[in-house]
């Protein structure tokens, strides 16, 4: 069954100009070291962190809480395996609620192109 479903929209040049601005305070405050090294690792980074802050986005609001009741953007990760799939891996109390709602294995999509980045999210209970 369907718990939860979210979608987020990031204007890239929007990212790129907090980036600028504040640079690794801003990068460290939302993503992981290895999210951080991934998105670096790329020819055009700033389209890789804006997917995954639209991913993280998305996935606050298919699980309903926004950025409450524990939940820091470190506790959410943005992966990719050998083959590019995007995954979402929860840490600590975002782990917890997840387990508590009984959700397994967030659905996770992403695409960009040159102005925007977006993704989508689909949470499923285990019923």
């Amino acid at each position: 069954m369907i718990f939860g479903i979210g979608i987020d929209l990031v204007e890239i040049d929007r990212l790129k100009k907090s980036v600028v601005k504040f640079g690794d305070r801003f990068l460290n405050r939302l993503f992981t070291e290895n999210e951080i090294k991934y998105c670096q690792s790329k020819s055009n980074s700033y389209q890789h962190f804006a997917v995954r802050f639209a991913a993280k986005e998305a996935f606050l609001k298919a699980i309903g809480t926004g950025l409450r009741d524990g939940i820091t953007w470190h506790q959410i990760e943005i992966i990719n395996d050998k083959q590019g799939k995007p995954s979402i891996l929860t840490h600590d109390k975002c782990h917890e609620i997840l387990e508590k709602l009984d959700v397994r294995n967030p659905k996770l999509s992403l695409s960009h192109i040159r102005q925007h980045g977006i993704a989508v999210v689909i949470l499923e209970q285990n019923t």
